[in-house]
């Protein structure tokens, strides 16, 4: 679809600048050209989502600072407090829910890599001006590189990275072992499934690292990534998320 100019840039020159040098390029793009929705195709100016999309996303509400799980009053929750995790916080832009879950799968099992900038974004306001020495897109495995292309934690961790001028390393961590894929398993078998499957192939010592991905379920992903990162020497692991599950009964 062609672009439109139908206003003047200093009408948006002010709408979420990027905080890095790198970022200009791609803000600057869509403050000088107005574009459409990607949801309802109405048209949004500068941003990807129109107002009424925006407003009707899934915040994600109460949680868990920790692991972003539901929470009273914003406390780390008694699953936390039972066994913590090996990472130490978790960030996520989202609730996994309509039409989030949709615009996710668009990306994941669609082959739409523009929808990764918009979760990017999304993502870097959520964090509200935390950062990390390195972000460690979620590794994919290789059997699945193959047949999808891409990695969508790569893809969303590149935006991210000029976003908010973190460096992006996706070598510092691979997955050694090819596993099932966590979404045909129940979920007292994802942990088990993802045991041992990545290895530390960088220097981490003293760094603090930003895990990014899609989704988190239950986390036993990015908990035996944590783990393995953290066994390595890293001194901090956070998730950094597009979306997270939320229990119907939250």
């Amino acid at each position: 679809m062609a672009a439109r100019v139908s206003r003047p840039p200093a009408a948006v020159s002010n709408r979420n600048p990027p905080r890095s040098l790198a970022a200009i390029g791609p803000w600057l793009r869509r403050a000088l050209f107005d574009q459409d929705c990607v949801l309802c195709a109405a048209p949004s100016g500068a941003a990807f989502f129109c107002d009424a999309c925006e407003r009707a996303l899934p915040a994600l509400g109460s949680a868990c600072p920790q692991c972003a799980g539901p929470s009273a009053g914003g406390e780390r929750c008694g699953a936390c407090l039972r066994s913590p995790p090996s990472f130490d916080a978790t960030t996520a832009a989202w609730r996994y829910e309509f039409p989030v879950d949709r615009l996710l799968h668009a990306l994941k099992y669609g082959g739409r890599l523009a929808l990764a900038e918009p979760f990017a974004d999304h993502l870097a306001a959520a964090l509200q001006g935390r950062t990390a020495d390195l972000l460690v897109p979620m590794p994919l495995a290789r059997a699945r590189l193959r047949e999808r292309g891409f990695n969508q934690a790569m893809e969303i961790a590149r935006h991210l990275a000029r976003r908010i001028g973190v460096r992006l390393d996706a070598h510092v961590a691979a997955r050694i072992r090819d596993t099932a894929p966590q979404t045909d398993l129940p979920h007292d078998a994802r942990a088990a499934n993802v045991r041992g499957a990545f290895a530390c192939t960088g220097e981490v010592a003293g760094l603090s690292l930003a895990l990014v991905d899609d989704v988190m379920t239950t986390g036993a992903s990015l908990e035996a990534l944590a783990a393995t990162l953290r066994a390595a020497g890293a001194a901090r692991v956070e998730n950094w998320v597009v979306a997270r599950t939320w229990p119907s009964y939250a």
